[in-house]
């Protein structure tokens, strides 16, 4: 993450990280746990913008809600 966020790097793959690891698995294997292998297949067609992909699947597991939808919720 530090990469990615204060480094500014556009191509980091954070295999570890267990969110991105359940959004891949969610989204790309049908909850099956993903191997290293499979991710590094998955990402390939990001190169060598991994970061931005990996930004976005860790979005979409996010359950809180951002920006203006928040602003408009109860009215």
């Amino acid at each position: 993450m530090f990469m990615i966020f204060s480094l500014n790097r556009m191509d980091i793959l954070p295999m570890n990280d267990a969110g991105f690891r359940r959004a891949v698995s969610r989204f790309y294997l049908d909850g099956k746990p993903a191997s290293d292998d499979d991710i590094v297949k998955i990402s390939e067609c990001c190169k060598p913008f991994r970061s931005i992909a990996v930004w976005y699947l860790w979005r979409s597991i996010d359950t809180t809600p951002k920006g203006p939808i928040q602003s408009q919720q109860g009215k």
